[in-house]
């Protein structure tokens, strides 16, 4: 088993045990690099009351590259695309290999809460 496979094999056994708050994510099926991922609305904030499904691809040399995290539910957010894809600086250049899947969960349940528009705002996506 590949060192980035044990690793993600570890975060597995992690978020399983422990979950991050309004959050699950697992394998789609047997390929461990394909997650599938579910978020609660936080309260307190527009999405209250969501439910909306994420997909994780972690790269072949993770932890040492971000996960690919896009939103599978269209969302309207200062922050998402309509492609799913998150503006996110621990998903870009603020990566390191000591995240993990679940801190990156509760990042991005923190961007529904409090989003961004001046640090990494879309263009034509107000908020």
């Amino acid at each position: 088993m590949s060192s980035s496979a044990k690793r993600i094999q570890k975060e597995l056994a992690e978020i399983s045990l422990d979950p991050p708050c309004n959050c699950s994510a697992g394998p789609k099926g047997d390929n461990i690099y394909e997650w599938a991922s579910t978020i609660m609305g936080p309260s307190g904030s527009p999405y209250a009351g969501g439910v909306f499904f994420l997909d994780i691809i972690f790269p072949p040399d993770y932890p040492f590259k971000p996960p690919k995290v896009t939103f599978r539910t269209r969302i309207y957010h200062c922050n998402i695309n309509n492609h799913g894809q998150i503006c996110l600086d621990i998903l870009k250049d603020q990566w390191s290999p000591a995240l993990t899947i679940s801190k990156v969960l509760l990042s991005v349940c923190s961007l529904l809460t409090d989003p961004n528009p001046r640090k990494y705002g879309l263009p034509g996506i107000p908020y």
